[in-house]
């Protein structure tokens, strides 16, 4: 199984995809999120992917939204993972020996509040947290550090100074497993479907639409909305529920169908479990 991940070997995104499948995967870096998308349809070097969709603190990543929801993809599945942010050097470096720390914006944003009190310690954002750990290991640079896994650290022989300097120690992200819908495994045994839809401009016409949730016994675990391009003032509306009895899937999507417009399904799969590492 080949996977494509957005960053490289020791990212986050690899962890979770491990987590998720459990046995042994190939892992097949990729610089954006586009790009893991383009090779997951054209089956170019990947047979799945993986991605970032949500994180507990920042909230919706708007951008993978919408990069699902023009592709060919489809949910297959979600995994959890509690991101724990690790302050990593070379062997042989002291806090006090550091000037600078690299990683991507997100993983400095988790952790500004432990650098407050190290003014000297310049922040660099950089694309990827593992590849910020790659780049100081290969260049032996004593003098700057990188956040990032337990695992990048091990792939990067470095040493974790500090772990877990991350601001909220609860702090996760949700990834989707994303797969080609032609290759798509059929999926019986389900009890989480991800849609996307369009309302019209009419009183009630979004209440319409979650109230066929509501008659099918189907509990709405997730609702975002995003500007539709080119449509001023118009949304489309993400929304993942719930089934207690995936044979109601029928009812829900004939519901919706009647009270929304441009309704996709995005995948009916198992809900995630939840690391924490």
């Amino acid at each position: 199984m080949k996977v494509a991940i957005q960053g490289y070997h020791g990212a986050f995104h690899e962890i979770a995809a491990r987590l998720y499948y459990e046995d042994d995967i190939a892992i097949i870096p990729a610089d954006t999120f586009d790009e893991v998308v383009s090779l997951v349809e054209s089956h170019d070097r990947a047979d799945t992917g993986i991605m970032a969709i949500e994180n507990s603190i920042a909230g919706s990543i708007l951008y993978n939204y919408n990069l699902l929801n023009e592709s060919n993809l489809q949910i297959i599945g979600e995994v959890f993972l509690r991101i724990k942010q690790n302050l990593l050097v070379v062997p042989g470096s002291q806090l006090e020996d550091l000037k600078e720390v690299h990683s991507h914006p997100m993983a400095i944003a988790q952790c500004k509040q432990f650098f407050r009190a190290y003014p000297n310690i310049k922040l660099v954002e950089t694309k990827d947290t593992a590849e910020s750990a790659r780049d100081i290991q290969v260049n032996n640079l004593q003098h700057i550090g990188a956040l990032g896994s337990v695992l990048a650290a091990e792939l990067y022989d470095l040493n974790i100074l500090i772990p877990g300097i991350e601001t909220n120690k609860r702090n996760y992200t949700r990834f989707i497993l994303i797969d080609h819908f032609i290759d798509a495994p059929n999926q019986e045994d389900f009890n989480k479907v991800s849609v996307s839809f369009a309302v019209s401009h009419e009183i009630g016409s979004l209440y319409k639409a979650l109230k066929t949730l509501y008659d099918a016994g189907a509990n709405l675990t997730k609702i975002q909305s995003a500007p539709i391009t080119g449509r001023p003032w118009e949304y489309l509306f993400f929304v993942d529920f719930l089934l207690e009895q995936n044979a109601s899937f029928g009812q829900v999507i004939q519901g919706l169908t009647m009270t929304t417009r441009g309704l996709k399904i995005l995948g009916k799969y198992k809900t995630g479990k939840q690391h924490e590492l």
